[in-house]
């Protein structure tokens, strides 16, 4: 009998593409190759389907969890849609908490893989939804994976996304550069690639001030992911949202790269990066599509 693959299998080992157009001129004669990992080609559509699966998966092995349990998170929509799918998959009631504010091609997305939600106050932002989160805990009302203090989501980088960029760039990565959320993305892979070269320089991209960009977040230190090692980022690049805008539409129109805002403000600080450099090799995270982001208005109608 064949043995067939299940939607699970198709997690990671995501193409890793190089940029044409947006580098221009100056930066192949620096000799520069600027490289975006597609993780938007993951089933639910983003980089987070890896910590999703991950976070399940290794709660089951631990007995913390089983099938036909209630699993809550609270969510800015990546990592509600790709635990969405994994519950889906695995057997899990799901609820997700998120701002009332955020695109409703996430929530609808959401909902299609059978998750519940509950939408909180604008004004609370993510902090007021990740408190709720943990206050239904406490009441019993489900389990929380919680993506910031998970070490199965960074542990999923340092296994699967870290290696995958070593061996297709062939070791010749020096700059990797990742929107900063959970931080779990930039803390795995930052653990891998310095294991295999110390050199590899680190960078997270940043919202400037008074920027909302979604999936990339400045929090405040009371509500700064447990899971992040500020020691494993040698250096944050501040992006402003209507740089992100502009770099989604420009990825779009120039590379035929539809992504999402947090992935095209990676994408400027690795072009900002490639102004100082030479002869190096960035890779950045593309870490979801544009179609998420459709009724924002980022997009032309």
């Amino acid at each position: 009998m064949p043995q067939y693959k299940t939607i699970e299998d198709t997690i990671g080992r995501t193409p890793l593409i190089q940029l044409q157009r947006l580098p221009g001129v100056e930066q192949a004669r620096r000799g520069n190759v600027i490289l975006g990992k597609l993780e938007g080609n993951n089933p639910a559509g983003s980089v987070k389907d890896r910590a999703a699966i991950s976070m399940i998966r290794r709660a089951e092995e631990r007995g913390d969890i089983r099938p036909g349990d209630t699993l809550i998170e609270a969510t800015s929509g990546n990592t509600g849609i790709a635990l969405a799918m994994a519950a889906a998959v695995r057997g899990y009631r799901m609820l997700l908490i998120m701002p009332e504010d955020l695109s409703i091609e996430r929530a609808q997305t959401m909902k299609a893989f059978g998750a519940e939600l509950m939408l909180t106050p604008k004004a609370g932002g993510m902090e007021y939804a990740r408190d709720l989160a943990e206050q239904m805990q406490r009441d019993g009302k489900g389990r929380v994976l919680d993506q910031f203090a998970n070490a199965d989501n960074p542990r999923i980088h340092y296994e699967t996304t870290g290696p995958e960029i070593w061996d297709e760039t062939q070791g010749r990565i020096t700059h990797f550069i990742s929107a900063m959320g959970t931080t779990g993305t930039i803390t795995g892979v930052s653990r891998f690639l310095k294991e295999q070269n110390p050199e590899v320089r680190i960078i997270g991209a940043q919202p400037s001030e008074g920027s909302r960009i979604p999936g990339i977040r400045k929090w405040p230190q009371e509500y700064l992911p447990k899971i992040y090692e500020p020691s494993r980022v040698d250096e944050l690049v501040y992006v402003s949202q209507a740089d992100a805008e502009d770099m989604a539409r420009r990825l779009a129109c120039e590379e035929g790269v539809f992504a999402g805002i947090s992935a095209a403000g990676a994408c400027w600080a690795a072009l900002q990066v490639a102004q100082r450099v030479e002869n190096a090799t960035i890779v950045f995270v593309v870490c979801d599509r544009g179609d998420r982001y459709l009724s924002t208005g980022v997009f032309p109608a």
